[in-house]
């Protein structure tokens, strides 16, 4: 990396303002809360699916742009777990360096909680 340190925001009166859940949002069937329509919850609703996650390193000095092929395993609120059933590779891909991620099949979507295949 660069050196440079960005600190979460912070505000008066909500130490963990990143850590805060919606009360009546209900349940995944992994027991997380699903909050809307966030990225995480969109991949979330796609496992199993085959994708291609484009990423960027900006502090990357041999590559900056990587392209990930394979199928969603996980989605958490930072990360995003593929596995390429081609070579037997996993990959932790962080989502602040995801850019998109591009589907070769419909994709399930649920906005605002009604289920939804576009």
């Amino acid at each position: 990396m660069n050196g440079n340190y960005y600190q979460n925001p912070t505000f008066p009166g909500n130490a963990n303002n990143y850590d805060v859940k919606l009360s009546n949002t209900p349940p995944t069937a992994d027991g997380d809360t699903m909050e809307q329509s966030y990225i995480e919850n969109i991949l979330r609703l796609n496992k199993g699916k085959k994708v291609r996650a484009y990423v960027s390193f900006p502090d990357a000095t041999e590559w900056r742009n990587k392209i990930f092929e394979g199928v969603i395993e996980q989605a958490g609120r930072d990360h995003l777990i593929i596995s390429n059933p081609n070579n037997g590779e996993w990959y932790l891909i962080l989502l602040i360096y995801l850019n998109y991620v591009q589907f070769n099949e419909k994709i399930n979507y649920s906005y605002p909680f009604a289920d939804k295949t576009y």
